[in-house]
């Protein structure tokens, strides 16, 4: 390797990385892949919703042979208490129809499959290679070093896309260490069942997916966990951030047991057999942790720009549309020769013109929200479940005693001024 030289190193082979990749060899430039991992995917976890829409551009006939699940046609919203929940949930007929907006996925068999298109499209993929630290000649970067020896590889660009820890970004002085409050750490199964359990369970036709996101008073307003459908299993999971995994002394596997356990949840994997258990972190700063994104040959995409919208549950698509829009900035530095930090900052602006840092921006104070104010998930979560339970339960008492009972119960646990308060920042930060 060390006597070659590429037009572009993309250091990562996750969704990001392999986005620019493939756009970047479909065009001819002479691009190599490092990745870490023993192959693409290997090291990567998500709770495994994938967007179809922003493949576009780069697989166009995407999903095609790719290897998907199922598609979502029904999409819920739990808020959990420990014996029940309050939901909401939106099935709609025009998500069964193709192209399929929404796909679960096994990240795994995904980027693998990812990584067979940008090595058909021409573009080199080394694995079990660590990018170790960035080459800088005249205060630009023209390379970067490797475990392998005598593995240096110089290019006119390097892409930075290894995700949420990103060694290369810190090296280079891109971002800090990150804080506890910003990322969070997820742990999930795979429950494999049949294939009809599955379908009955979920009132779904084989082909056809659920994803349940989930929240409540049950994890104390700390934690979020989801359900996803797969063809033969089911992913569950729970992701909490780790400055209140720290504080609290909470092991990641005791909640996601005690999830499993819950009343409402136990039906749907019984019976079930785990195929699989997996850790990651997830970065949740959002918008106001975002690193510098661009240097003097070198430009910062997906997890290692932070770029997550947990609020939606938003990731891949983000990751792989940044991963476009970074080779799209290359193809056209490249038409001036000039891949300075100047010309480069076109990453930037194609980033501020697309639904990427629109909506991280929109959402730029929930993190801290959320993070501050534990009764938004924690308390209002349990009052709607307990109002649903008085409500709905016919016990010779009035509607409007219930109601009466229901608003002072509210008063005492919340307060007005409190809720005045948080239905204001609500507004400011999510409306």
């Amino acid at each position: 390797m060390s006597n070659l030289k590429y037009d572009v190193i993309v250091v990562g082979a996750g969704p990001a990385g392999l986005a620019a990749a493939t756009v970047l060899a479909k065009a001819g430039v002479k691009v190599i892949v490092i990745e870490r991992g023993r192959f693409a995917g290997s090291k990567n976890v998500m709770g495994g919703v994938f967007y179809s829409d922003c493949m576009k551009g780069i697989i166009d006939d995407f999903p095609g042979k790719a290897p998907v699940e199922r598609h979502i046609i029904d999409q819920r919203i739990w808020l959990l208490d420990n014996n029940s929940f309050v939901g909401f949930n939106h099935k709609n007929e025009l998500f069964n129809k193709k192209p399929y907006n929404c796909h679960t996925v096994f990240r795994a068999k995904f980027d693998n499959w990812f990584a067979k298109q940008a090595a058909d499209a021409g573009a080199l993929i080394i694995t079990r290679t660590l990018a170790k630290e960035a080459i800088i000649e005249n205060n630009r970067i023209v390379g970067i070093t490797t475990g392998r020896p005598d593995g240096d590889i110089k290019a006119d660009c390097v892409i930075i896309a290894d995700g949420v820890n990103s060694l290369l970004a810190k090296s280079l002085g891109f971002r800090k260490e990150i804080k506890r409050e910003s990322v969070a750490l997820a742990v999930k199964e795979v429950i494999g069942l049949d294939e009809k359990i599955i379908n009955d369970r979920f009132n779904v036709k084989s082909g056809e997916g659920v994803t349940i996101e989930v929240t409540g008073s049950f994890f104390n307003g700390e934690a979020m966990a989801f359900i996803y459908t797969n063809k033969k299993s089911i992913s569950l999971g729970v992701g909490m951030v780790v400055e209140d995994l720290v504080k609290n002394k909470i092991n990641p596997n005791d909640l996601l047991e005690s999830f499993k356990a819950h009343p409402s949840v136990a039906p749907l994997i019984n019976g079930g057999e785990t195929k699989e258990y997996l850790a990651h972190l997830i970065p949740e700063g959002g918008y106001k942790e975002m690193p510098k994104l661009i240097g003097n040959g070198v430009m910062v995409v997906g997890d290692a720009a932070m770029m997550v919208d947990a609020i939606h549950r938003e990731g891949s698509n983000l990751a792989v549309t940044s991963g476009k829009l970074a080779a799209e900035t290359y193809i056209e530095a490249a038409k001036a020769g000039d891949f300075s930090k100047k010309s480069l900052s076109l990453y930037e602006e194609k980033l501020k013109e697309s639904f990427v840092m629109k909506d991280l921006k929109k959402y730029k104070g929930v993190p801290a929200l959320l993070q501050h104010n534990k009764r938004l998930l924690q308390q209002y979560p349990k009052i709607l479940n307990n109002a649903a339970f008085e409500i709905l339960n016919v016990n010779g008492v009035s509607k409007h005693d219930k109601e009466k009972l229901l608003w002072k119960n509210m008063k005492q646990q919340i307060g007005v001024s409190n809720l005045i308060r948080d239905l204001f920042k609500l507004w400011r930060n999510v409306g």
